[in-house]
């Protein structure tokens, strides 16, 4: 999964989150998180469960059905970032970066970070 970008549907993504945060995790304890914190029935947490295995972005096994993530928050975060500046920005991290930035008030500690970041990824 490494370099191959996975498409997630946001009620996919919340699975996901749950799996994260919770670690491995039986599809039955998925679907009592699921039911507690997002008020869902168990029967459409089965449904997201096998889609996500179906995609590869969860491992169901014996016993339990434990589920696995395959894919890493990181992971998940970069592929909805670039989709965003692509659909948004016509692929412009230039001009995602100057809207998203014009618009917000950063103090000088998140300036210097930004800076440290962009220098360290033109090495």
């Amino acid at each position: 999964m490494e370099n191959e970008q996975i498409k997630l549907f946001d009620s996919e993504i919340k699975i996901m989150e749950l799996l994260w945060d919770n670690g491995l995790t039986t599809a039955k304890e998925l679907t009592l998180l699921a039911q507690q914190k997002i008020g869902w029935n168990k029967n459409t947490t089965y449904t997201i469960i096998k889609k996500l295995v179906e995609k590869n972005a969860v491992r169901r096994d014996e016993p339990n059905f434990m589920c696995t993530p395959l894919i890493t928050r990181e992971q998940i975060q970069l592929a909805e970032t670039s989709n965003l500046i692509n659909k948004l920005y016509k692929g412009s991290k230039k001009l995602f970066f100057a809207s998203f930035i014009g618009k917000e008030e950063l103090s000088k500690e998140e300036i210097d970070e930004l800076r440290r970041i962009i220098e360290k990824s033109g090495e």
